[in-house]
């Protein structure tokens, strides 16, 4: 039985390149712990996608998938709850990736913005490559498989996922069409019954007219719930809510979530590339030493010289990890130099020291319990194929490659 996802489903995945750092976790993974109690999550080690820029060494990739792996448990994903899975362990990923090749302009490819930034970062690597080109496309086709309703971005990413939707609006217009869709729509609408009708149709109505995605969540939320319809049915009536095709792949929306700067040790952006890093399950006497030298205001040469929190990567840490009353101590201690920089850095130091040695502790059962990642990597890829399985099958079916 096809079954469009409901508009609880959330998707995002990580690439693998080594042990993960606080700017990992406060960009992205601490929104995961918190998203598993409120969506139904998949996350995914994206191990095809470390080869777009890491193909021509790969000696290290399974260490680097089980660091990460670990590191999100030690971070508080719970598999229980959320589904954990390896991207290459879910060949659907793939087939899809192909199949929307196909349909894909190569001018989208193109103008993604991260095509020519990376390109010029990386300018060491050869990039000129099929793979690197098109890891949009297997980045829709990740997305896409499992139909969600959204994907978990900070704001400067969000123009990301809309190559996505381009995807998804241009493979429904293809083969989403059918003979007579309206009316067979219309039909479909009064299936629902009486009540659920009339709420269907100015939900509709609502969203065409003003855009509101509140009421284009609940008319999906009302066609999902109905058990009345069947799944022909089901999928047009998606569809007719936003345009004029069957939905088979519904446009994912963007789900902003808090990503605070995270200062590295050098005041640049944290970054494994800077070599300014914080290791989530770090010794913790290493974290302390890396804090106490970490740069801070260039002004404040001498003990006395006052200094601008502003001008600190410090105070970045401070926003993060501080209640109101220690990041005032802070400030105006720095800015009458009634406090040292290593007095306004032990507070932090204690803070992160304490989350630090938690990760480590929770992560250590995985460390000696090598069996215990293969066990919910197998039972999350499992899961992940149920899912996989039916969309393909679906897609398959709408581009007429599955005999009738």
């Amino acid at each position: 039985m096809s079954a469009i996802a409901g508009t609880r489903r959330v998707l995002s995945g990580m690439r693998p390149t080594g042990p993960l750092h606080l700017g990992n976790f406060h960009g992205a993974l601490r929104n995961w712990v918190e998203l598993q109690y409120q969506y139904e999550c998949y996350f995914f080690i994206a191990d095809w996608h470390a080869l777009t820029t890491g193909y021509d060494d790969t000696t290290r990739l399974q260490e680097y998938i089980r660091d990460v792996l670990i590191d999100w448990l030690a971070a508080g994903l719970n598999p229980g709850v959320a589904t954990l899975f390896i991207q290459s362990h879910v060949p659907e990923h793939a087939e899809l990736h192909l199949l929307l090749s196909m349909i894909t302009p190569l001018g989208w490819l193109e103008r993604v913005p991260t095509y020519k930034d990376q390109q010029a970062e990386l300018k060491e690597k050869d990039l000129a490559t099929y793979g690197f080109l098109g890891y949009p496309v297997l980045q829709s086709s990740d997305i896409l498989l499992y139909r969600p309703a959204f994907v978990p971005v900070g704001e400067d990413q969000a123009s990301h996922v809309e190559v996505t939707r381009e995807i998804a609006r241009r493979f429904n217009h293809l083969y989403g069409r059918e003979a007579d869709f309206e009316a067979k729509a219309e039909r479909a609408v009064k299936s629902l019954g009486g009540r659920n009708s009339t709420a269907y149709r100015q939900l509709r109505r609502k969203f065409q007219e003003t855009g509101e995605t509140a009421a284009l969540e609940r008319a999906q939320a009302l066609v999902q719930s109905n058990n009345r319809i069947t799944v022909a049915d089901r999928e047009r009536l998606l569809g007719y809510l936003e345009g004029s095709s069957v939905s088979i792949l519904p446009e994912p929306q963007v789900l902003l979530t808090a990503a605070p700067k995270v200062p590295g040790l050098d005041g640049r952006k944290m970054s494994k590339s800077y070599g300014n890093t914080i290791g989530l399950r770090e010794d913790p006497q290493a974290v302390a030493q890396k804090l106490r030298a970490m740069k801070t205001d260039p002004a404040r040469v001498r003990r006395t010289d006052p200094g601008d929190p502003d001008k600190c990567p410090v105070w970045d840490l401070h926003k993060i990890y501080s209640d109101d009353a220690v990041r005032n101590w802070a400030s105006e201690g720095c800015r009458s130099a009634g406090i040292g920089c290593l007095d306004c850095k032990q507070p932090l130091i204690d803070k992160i020291v304490e989350e630090v040695t938690a990760m480590r502790r929770r992560g250590q059962e995985f460390e000696e319990h090598p069996e215990l990642i293969r066990d919910i990597v197998a039972e999350g890829a499992e899961k992940a194929r149920e899912v996989a399985r039916q969309t393909l099958e679906d897609v398959r079916r709408a581009m007429h490659l599955r005999a009738e």
